[in-house]
């Protein structure tokens, strides 16, 4: 909140100084006014001391409320008007049943990615965010979307093993992501594959040609290995054997084939601060190129002072004229 006229707030000094010393005149004359310590209380006596404060406290909380309204305050409304065209952006997920090596300990490879994921949607303020899974299949999980608090409720959802399908299909992921956001009106178009393994299953084997439908749509692509170097553990479920371990399966050369077809760029991350450092990157060389333009509007706020300030004289007036009429 904000006052459009705060020189009038300086009537506070004389007015507080006035109040100050008639109240302490008040004051002691109301001290003066014999009570009688009984529980029925004189009303002669009680109203005569409730003429001798309301009143004047009343009138004194009303100005004051009228000063602040002289003051006009206003209440500020800032808005930041968004890009014309901003980046469509597909997060591509690998959820295969590999997805729960515990490579970033104590969290698996899925909980890495969906977290480092979530803190990159939140600084895309203004870019529409999907998300689509793979596993032995693909499937959009999430369209396109500004509602970034939807973007990351999709993300908590995902689980290793969720398409219900063995195997990974990383040519179907790409195309499945490809057409849902091929024909979208954003002025950049990109797709962020996180993978730990080799495309082995689905219907587009060959993941360079899907690679290549995307470059004819002018539709970048990041890839991004999530997987150490070496083997892995997998949790099991089973006390008597709680972990059973997994070769390293990522096939990089493809992921970089895909990348640089498409003008992107491969990484591999091996723990979870590579992870964040990848997604950091990624946001720094899609940024969303526009002028900002700041929209600011006041809204007056004076009447929340004034109209109070109004029914507390008029009540007095009544109280004065009505139960403290004073007959001479």
């Amino acid at each position: 909140m904000r006052f459009s006229n705060p020189e009038f707030l300086l009537l506070f000094i004389p007015f507080i100084a006035a109040l100050f010393f008639i109240g302490l005149n008040r004051e002691k004359r109301l001290y003066n006014l014999n009570f009688p310590f009984t529980f029925k209380y004189d009303f002669k006596t009680l109203k005569t001391a409730l003429y001798e404060v309301l009143p004047f406290y009343a009138r004194a909380a009303a100005i004051a409320l009228i000063i602040l309204a002289l003051a006009r305050p206003q209440k500020i409304l800032r808005e930041t008007l968004p890009p014309a065209e901003g980046v469509d952006i597909m997060l591509l997920m690998d959820t295969s049943t590999s997805m729960l090596a515990l490579d970033f300990e104590p969290k698996n490879r899925l909980d890495a990615a969906k977290e480092t994921a979530a803190e990159f949607v939140m600084k895309r303020e203004y870019d529409r965010i999907g998300i689509t899974v793979f596993g032995g299949n693909a499937v959009v999980s999430c369209p396109l979307t500004l509602d970034k608090e939807t973007v990351l409720e999709y993300l908590s959802y995902l689980y290793p093993g969720m398409t219900m399908s063995d195997g990974t299909a990383i040519g179907d992921g790409i195309a499945t992501a490809l057409n849902h956001i091929k024909d979208g009106k954003a002025k950049s178009k990109i797709i962020i594959l996180l993978t730990d393994g080799r495309s082995n299953a689905g219907v587009i084997q060959d993941t360079a040609a899907a690679a290549k439908l995307a470059a004819q749509f002018s539709v970048k692509i990041y890839t991004i290995g999530c997987a150490k170097k070496g083997q892995a553990k997998v949790p099991t479920g089973d006390p008597f054997n709680p972990y059973v371990y997994i070769d390293d399966d990522l096939n990089e050369p493809a992921l970089i084939e895909i990348a640089k077809i498409t003008g992107g760029k491969y990484y591999r991350a091996t723990n979870l601060m590579e992870l964040k450092q990848i997604y950091e990157e990624i946001d720094s060389l899609e940024k969303t190129k526009f002028d900002s333009l700041k929209k600011t509007e006041y809204a007056d706020l004076y009447l929340r002072f004034l109209i109070p300030a109004f029914f507390i004289l008029a009540i007095t007036v009544i109280l004065e004229k009505t139960v403290f009429l004073t007959v001479p």
